[in-house]
């Protein structure tokens, strides 16, 4: 009797750790501030429409890079920016510039800047 509280105690114990453990590995959420789900993989140029990669490659991977990984430090890393911008803000940067980025409001239509934004931030 005493040896099958044992083990039912063991096997409870078992159980419970198991369930904890198998919860640890599980990624955080990866919803955006639009409510989108979002996915953790950096954003490619590959996977950008012909005329999103041509803009990109015309006006944006000097200092941006081929990879979206920056030249001129992290500022400049695309990679998962969608993971700190929404779609408002990537336009809105585009448009008017940031600390290290220059205003492209002048240098690319209304439509282009969407374009790229709309990539930038995965919709």
């Amino acid at each position: 009797m005493k040896a099958a509280k044992t083990i039912m105690s063991v096997a409870c114990i078992i159980i419970f750790v198991s369930v904890i453990l198998s919860s640890c590995g599980q990624k955080g959420s990866n919803t955006a501030s639009n409510g989108q789900q979002q996915s953790s993989k950096p954003i490619s140029l590959s996977a950008a429409p012909n005329e999103v990669q041509s803009l990109y490659k015309a006006r944006c991977i000097s200092c941006h890079a081929i990879d979206l990984s920056g030249k001129m430090g992290e500022q400049t890393n695309l990679q998962q920016i969608y993971k700190s911008l929404s779609y408002d803000d990537i336009v809105a940067t585009i448009t008017n510039g940031g600390e290290v980025m220059q205003p492209f409001k002048d240098k690319l239509s209304e439509q282009e800047i969407n374009s790229l934004a709309a990539w930038l931030s995965k919709q």
